[in-house]
């Protein structure tokens, strides 16, 4: 099985056994927190992931970093992947479940490329829009790239909608490169020979 299919599954499971216990944003935090640490530390990345390591002492570790933190069946559920040997999963199985989440939610994240800053009033108006525009709660991820120029590029799922200035210019000098200029021989000749003698 692909490791996205197995990823898929154990996100499923945890986001049925979070749905029944109605805490589904508590445990997507709790995943997430994880899906981050192993990312900030390669050091916690190594030692879940190599097998030298007893699986006694990861989930030893586990519950001692997280044992009075995350309810008691994520908690379990990281153990199990430890016994299953899993645990090189497990940011993939925090990113599905987030899809998950997401989906359970109606919600939508969105990369929005822009110029300049936006202040928060600019974002909340920017998140209404593209609630609107895509049917769902749209949480906009705001990065700024003062090389488009102005505008803004929108990347939702597999989507993009690019109105930067930079594109448009780009638009606006293929055109003009493509238009098909009078040749200044044919011009100048008619002028000559539309001139009253």
């Amino acid at each position: 099985m692909r490791d996205e299919t197995v990823a898929r599954s154990y996100a499923d499971a945890l986001f049925e056994l979070a749905r029944k216990e109605d805490r589904l944003e508590e445990y997507g935090s709790a995943m997430e927190t994880v899906a981050r640490l192993l990312v900030e530390n390669p050091d916690a990345k190594r030692f879940l992931e190599t097998p030298r390591i007893a699986a006694e002492d990861k989930k030893r570790v586990l519950r001692e970093a997280f044992g009075s933190r995350f309810p008691r069946h994520v908690l379990s559920f990281l153990q199990v992947t430890v016994d299953k040997r899993r645990q090189r999963l497990l940011q993939q199985i925090a990113a599905a479940y987030h899809d998950l989440l997401d989906e359970h939610l109606g919600r939508a994240h969105v990369e929005v490329t822009v110029a300049r800053r936006y202040d928060d009033e600019q974002v909340e108006a920017l998140a209404l829009s593209l609630s609107e525009m895509l049917g769902k709660r749209a949480v906009p991820h705001v990065r700024v790239r003062p090389e488009i120029l102005g505008g803004i590029v929108i990347r939702a799922g597999d989507t993009i909608y690019d109105g930067s200035l930079r594109r448009k210019m780009a638009g606006m000098r293929r055109r003009l490169l493509a238009a098909a200029l009078p040749d200044d021989r044919t011009a100048g000749g008619q002028a000559e020979a539309g001139r009253p003698t």
